[in-house]
């Protein structure tokens, strides 16, 4: 998770260039790494440089790193985030990504439509869905890692880097509190965890709040949920939350599967609403 900072230690300057880098601002800082905003001056775009904190970086790390990107690699689809470029620049390790418009963070602290709700949500299971195809789970699947490009096209970022960090800082089983999976917790992170990730994340998106842990059915935003969404809808997210891993989808395929059809029923009902109304 990245949180927007004032005022702290940077590893580079605005302007200072790094590789082929110009570094035009810092973006936020977390626990692993700083992320600034820069200008790849051969390509002619804007990135976004991810730059681990040195003291984190060493041989485990890198070679964790290396597993990662390996694995990651495989993954091409248009809601997963492809890693651009990870290199050593004189001593600093730096991983570059896509620069999207704003994170889903940014977006919501703006009142949603039900339609836009809906496709962003479908979206980020779509990406999770195929990476769980591929056996990669991501284990931080949050606001902050989920990236808005033109279009309003979702990509999930941070596959493989999530976990790198993660078990660098402070073992396996953590992930961003708020929507970590209580079996994540524990250091058992599973497909179902996403699940339970993309699960808040979609409920939050729909009513504006997210349910504080530990929490009991029904959540907040409960009601304004019941007058949005069909009542299909609200069973797929209560089964994608569930506190029981054993009670929830198996994986974001199947979770998506479900959600697609809830998706179609809500979009017609709140078509006839809008048709009685007028």
């Amino acid at each position: 998770m990245i949180r927007r900072v004032n005022g702290a230690s940077s590893v580079f300057r605005v302007r200072q260039k790094v590789g082929k880098y110009r570094i035009e601002r810092r973006l936020g800082e977390g626990g692993f790494a700083i992320v600034y905003q820069a200008m790849d001056t051969i390509e002619g775009l804007r990135v976004a440089l991810k730059v681990p904190h040195p003291k984190l970086v060493n041989d485990d790390v890198l070679r964790d790193f290396r597993n990662e990107v390996r694995l990651t690699a495989k993954l091409d689809h248009p809601n997963i985030l492809p890693l651009k470029d990870a290199n050593f620049i004189g001593d600093h390790f730096v991983i570059a990504f896509y620069l999207g418009e704003r994170t889903l963070s940014d977006r919501l602290r703006r009142r949603m439509a039900l339609e836009t709700a809906l496709d962003y949500s479908e979206q980020i299971l779509e990406g999770v869905a195929y990476a769980h195809r591929m056996k990669v789970i991501h284990c931080d699947v949050n606001p902050d890692n989920v990236l808005i490009f033109s279009g309003n096209r979702l990509r999930l970022a941070d596959f493989g880097i999530a976990k790198v960090a993660q078990k660098t800082i402070q073992g396996s089983g953590t992930g961003t509190v708020g929507y970590m999976a209580p079996e994540q917790a524990l250091g058992r992170p599973s497909a179902k965890s996403d699940v339970f990730s993309v699960g808040l994340l979609v409920y939050r998106m729909l009513t504006g709040q997210r349910p504080e842990w530990p929490y009991d059915w029904p959540p907040p935003g409960y009601r304004l949920l019941r007058r949005k969404v069909d009542p299909e809808l609200i069973a797929c997210l209560r089964r994608a939350i569930d506190l029981n891993p054993r009670k929830r989808f198996r994986d974001a395929n199947q979770f998506l599967g479900v959600f697609r059809k809830a998706k179609k029923r809500t979009l017609r009902c709140a078509a006839e609403r809008r048709e009685k109304r007028r």
